[in-house]
């Protein structure tokens, strides 16, 4: 009966530290999204651009067909983005945090742009993933 009991525990144990391992995740994945938007609404978008994967391999897709690398990624925004007037205020809405493995994360939202040359909203998937420690978005994709 001992070693049932003892199984027991360790089982109640490792569910536990799990749920506590994903809500730390989770939280920092908001994290990062929160400096981002701080980043965005400062126009500083080198900072905003932190939270992505500094690799050739990152992928960004859009309504202009996909972008590989950090740096090509970078160079769209500040096409799209150049002055203040164009990026504007950015607003993330989170509407799903779900885990796909140990660490990796899918983000779903909206984003909102508030500017004076006209607002623009949409939606985005992003995918996390833990890389050297730190969470990072590998694929972003956003209309």
């Amino acid at each position: 009966m001992k070693p049932l009991y003892y199984i027991f525990i360790a089982c109640i144990l490792l569910s536990c530290n799990t749920k506590n391992t994903e809500s730390k995740d989770k939280q920092a994945i908001k994290n990062i999204m929160a400096i981002q938007e701080e980043a965005w609404n400062n126009h500083d978008l080198e900072g905003f651009m932190q939270g992505y994967w500094k690799s050739d391999s990152l992928k960004f897709y859009g309504s202009k067909g996909i972008t590989y690398g950090w740096q090509n990624t970078l160079d769209n925004y500040k096409k799209g983005y150049p002055t203040k007037a164009e990026s504007g205020t950015l607003r993330f809405v989170i509407n799903d945090i779900s885990k796909i493995e140990s660490d990796s994360y899918w983000v779903m939202g909206e984003y909102h742009l508030t500017r004076p040359i006209g607002n623009a909203n949409g939606i985005f998937m992003i995918l996390f993933k833990k890389i050297n420690g730190e969470w990072k978005i590998v694929a972003d994709m956003s209309c």
